[in-house]
């Protein structure tokens, strides 16, 4: 099986939906779907999700010029998850004691 959550995504937007609304973002893998990642996070955090909305951003390519001559790369494409708890529901993104 493969690993469905990347990591969390830690912006000040997804601080303040987290608290005001109990919305939270994370990176997933970018063929999961929203079942999946709703199984994932329910198994990893034991917490109720009402929704799940996703988000795929496609990567752009980057140029950079040198005196050696021009570089091309790629940054990666990666898919945004922002999940919705059931009410009174949080996940400890810090792991605060």
């Amino acid at each position: 099986m493969r690993n469905v959550l990347v990591r969390p995504l830690i912006t000040e937007k997804m601080n303040d939906l987290s608290e005001a609304k109990g919305k939270y973002g994370f990176i997933v893998d970018v063929k999961a779907n929203k079942i999946e990642i709703a199984k994932a996070i329910k198994e990893k955090f034991n917490v109720d999700v009402v929704d799940v909305n996703t988000i795929k951003r496609k990567g752009k390519t980057k140029t950079q010029f040198t005196r050696k001559g021009r570089f091309e790369g790629k940054t990666p494409t990666y898919k945004k998850a922002i999940v919705t708890l059931k009410e009174g529901q949080t996940i400890d993104m810090f792991g605060e004691v």
